[in-house]
């Protein structure tokens, strides 16, 4: 029997489908829907969850919970709780919260494996954090690129930041913003060195950038930024792209909120980076240097050394 219409098929007694239940949401929707309330869940607990917790308050399996939220948001539930630790840590110690209790409030179970950590997530101890780099000493120097105004930074672990502004002031003042009662420390001299490494790549990027870099992130953006720096140079690859390359092509706004959030302009290239249908998407530095630095990359010719994966896992145009 065949009816133009559900309604017309329940009046003749039948019901829907139990399994694919076509007059409620999809199923895909009601996976998002899940996996929101799993986040809500994370997000408002005082201690993270453990997974098997965690699917009975949203009742999914353990293993089914973890596969679509992986798949969904782009990481594990236990990577995801610890991004929001961290957030939690940060803002506890911006507050000038006591460290110990800033550690215990944004949820974790010891001080030790935030020290082991600290360098990666927030670049200094987390004292020197609270006290917004007290202690803490950069060295920068700002000088014209063919970019604009070019911003440099190190630690003692190496480069920290470098980003492209219309000013100097502009560009201290962004640095100061980061790191209020860091010591900063103009070194012109230094610094001139990695300055025109940078510069030449600019305008040869076949060369290759060899920096020692200081990168500060989570376990996801890290994955990512590792992701951006093997695109070659000449050469841009999607967001979609990207997440298909770290294992996870669901993640691709994922991927771009990772994008957004380098300090490191070209030395992690996320200006390689486009939309699906070919347009530039968004940058952090603007998006007229996004399309130069592009352009030039182009100008220099194909890279001879990609491969033929770079070739399957990356946009070529």
């Amino acid at each position: 029997m065949f009816f133009a219409t559900p309604v017309e098929a329940e009046q003749a007694g039948y019901r829907e489908c139990l399994r694919c239940r076509p007059k409620h949401s999809s199923i895909d929707e009601r996976h998002v829907q899940t996996v929101r309330a799993a986040c809500a869940v994370i997000d408002t607990a005082e201690q993270a969850p453990s997974l098997n917790e965690l699917a009975a308050s949203v009742g999914l399996s353990p293993s089914h919970l973890h596969r679509q939220f992986k798949r969904l948001v782009g990481v594990t539930p236990r990577e995801y709780a610890a991004g929001i630790r961290v957030t939690r840590l940060q803002q506890g110690l911006h507050a000038g919260r006591p460290v110990v209790a800033a550690i215990f409030a944004a949820g974790y179970g010891s001080g030790s494996r935030v020290y082991e950590t600290a360098k990666r997530t927030l670049g200094m101890t987390p004292g020197q954090y609270r006290d917004g780099g007290k202690n803490f000493t950069i060295e920068f120097t700002v000088t014209q690129s063919p970019l604009g105004m070019l911003l440099v930074a190190t630690t003692d672990q190496g480069v920290c930041c470098i980003e492209f502004g219309s000013s100097k002031k502009a560009l201290q003042e962004r640095l100061k913003k980061c790191f209020p009662a860091a010591h900063l420390q103009q070194n012109d001299g230094d610094l001139r060195r990695w300055v025109a490494q940078i510069t030449a790549f600019i305008q040869t990027p076949r060369h290759g950038l060899k920096l020692p870099l200081d990168i500060q992130g989570t376990a996801f953006q890290l994955r990512v930024w590792k992701a951006l720096q093997a695109i070659p140079p000449g050469r841009t690859a999607s967001y979609r792209d990207v997440a298909t390359a770290i294992g996870q092509p669901k993640a691709h706004r994922a991927v771009a909120r990772a994008c957004s959030t380098n300090k490191l302009a070209v030395a992690i290239p996320c200006h390689r980076v486009v939309r699906t249908d070919g347009g530039l998407g968004g940058y952090r530095w603007g998006l007229e240097r996004k399309r130069r630095l592009i352009a030039l990359e182009k100008a220099a010719g194909e890279n001879p050394g990609a491969t033929a994966r770079d070739k399957r896992l990356l946009k070529i145009d």
